[in-house]
């Protein structure tokens, strides 16, 4: 990214809504947005492989292993607006697995860049199939997009779901089914953790 081009087209963009650039609180939002934009955008100049860095093992296990609540923030490329939300993924291995912490690292390649949440979700669904070749992939993504909450429809309270479903997560209502229902585990088990509901618990998170 050439930071002065940025930096010469917020001038501009600045100049068009009327403000003054050379204000004390404008002056250096050029250069805050060159920054915030490289940073933003950071997952064009990152490598898979790299990313990945050799984590990938061999192990004998065929169960869904499930990477939940996976915090990820984009940009809509229609608007240039904010969408941000939670990413689950689960795959049925079939000979390998990657390291967990990869998961997260992979979703924020894919996440920042300009991005529509559908193709998001295919993207990752599909560098998971590429690179384990597992029995299955399921991805679903929840997010918020600030372009339906501060202009258009204006809808305070929407959000966007949209899943991948990949080999036996497609083709067998079981596992997809499975994915889905632990998907829901964790707030029922967050709920029943809770420690002013466990016997002699009370509501400052100690046990008595």
């Amino acid at each position: 990214m050439n930071k002065d081009r940025v930096k010469a087209a917020i001038e501009v963009l600045l100049a068009e809504t009327g403000e003054d650039a050379e204000r004390d609180g404008l002056v250096r939002t050029p250069e805050r947005v060159a920054k915030s934009l490289e940073f933003l955008t950071s997952g064009y100049s990152q490598d898979i492989e790299e990313v990945l860095n050799g984590a990938l093992f061999s192990v004998d296990y065929s169960e869904m292993v499930i990477v939940k609540d996976i915090d990820f923030y984009s940009l809509c490329e229609h608007h240039l607006l904010p969408f941000f939300g939670k990413c689950h993924i689960a795959y049925l291995p079939r000979d390998r697995v990657v390291g967990l912490s990869k998961i997260p690292r992979l979703v924020n390649v894919f996440s920042r860049r300009l991005q529509i949440q559908e193709r998001l979700t295919n993207q990752i669904a599909q560098v998971i199939e590429d690179t384990l070749h597992p029995l299955g992939v399921g991805v679903v993504v929840e997010a918020t997009h600030l372009c339906m909450l501060m202009r258009g429809v204006e809808k305070q309270n929407s959000f966007a779901l949209t899943s991948a479903m990949l080999g036996a997560f497609r083709n067998d209502a079981r596992t997809r089914s499975e994915f889905l229902e632990l998907l829901k585990l964790r707030g029922d088990m967050r709920s029943a953790l809770n420690p002013a509901r466990l016997p002699g618990g009370n509501d400052d998170g100690a046990l008595s």
